[in-house]
């Protein structure tokens, strides 16, 4: 009977079992939860991987924009703006097919090169400012080249 009233951590001797428990809880409270953490651990852990799936799972669902080379979808609609260095930049703008085109000619783009032409998709249009854009829907695949309306400045558009 003494070597159940023994505590095994400090080896002190006790009349009986409830006063051993008394001392273990007042002395040695970190023993009593050593034996409870594994519960704990695993609980912190299921609230941590709950955690986790619920945000990544936001995230994929909510998140409503993805970039694709120098085009941005936004909303299902393609922005792409086109500057002015020695000719159209950038030279080169990949779209996809199906998806509307919005094409914004910012303020250095000046003259004739505000007449944009993608001919062999049928877009004509003179944006008289960055807020007047070219919009269209790529329905066919390729590579097509765009211009000025005097045919100086040309480009490449992609549609994939």
């Amino acid at each position: 009977m003494a070597e159940k009233t023994r505590c095994e951590i400090c080896d002190r001797t006790f009349k009986d079992e409830e006063g051993l428990a008394m001392h273990n809880s007042a002395k040695h409270p970190s023993s009593l939860e050593q034996e409870k953490s594994p519960k704990k651990m695993r609980s912190i852990w299921a609230i941590a991987i709950i955690a986790l799936l619920l945000i990544g799972g936001g995230f994929i669902f909510f998140n409503d924009k993805s970039i694709n080379g120098n085009s941005v979808q936004d909303s299902e609609i393609q922005k792409i703006t086109l500057s002015f260095k020695n000719n159209y930049y950038p030279n080169t703008i990949n779209v996809k097919s199906g998806i509307p085109v919005e094409i914004e000619l910012d303020n250095s783009v000046r003259g004739c090169f505000r007449s944009f032409n993608i001919p062999k998709l049928g877009v004509s249009k003179r944006s008289s400012s960055p807020e007047d854009t070219i919009k269209f829907t790529p329905n066919q695949k390729g590579t097509f080249k765009f211009q000025c309306g005097m045919g100086m400045g040309t480009g490449t558009i992609i549609v994939e």
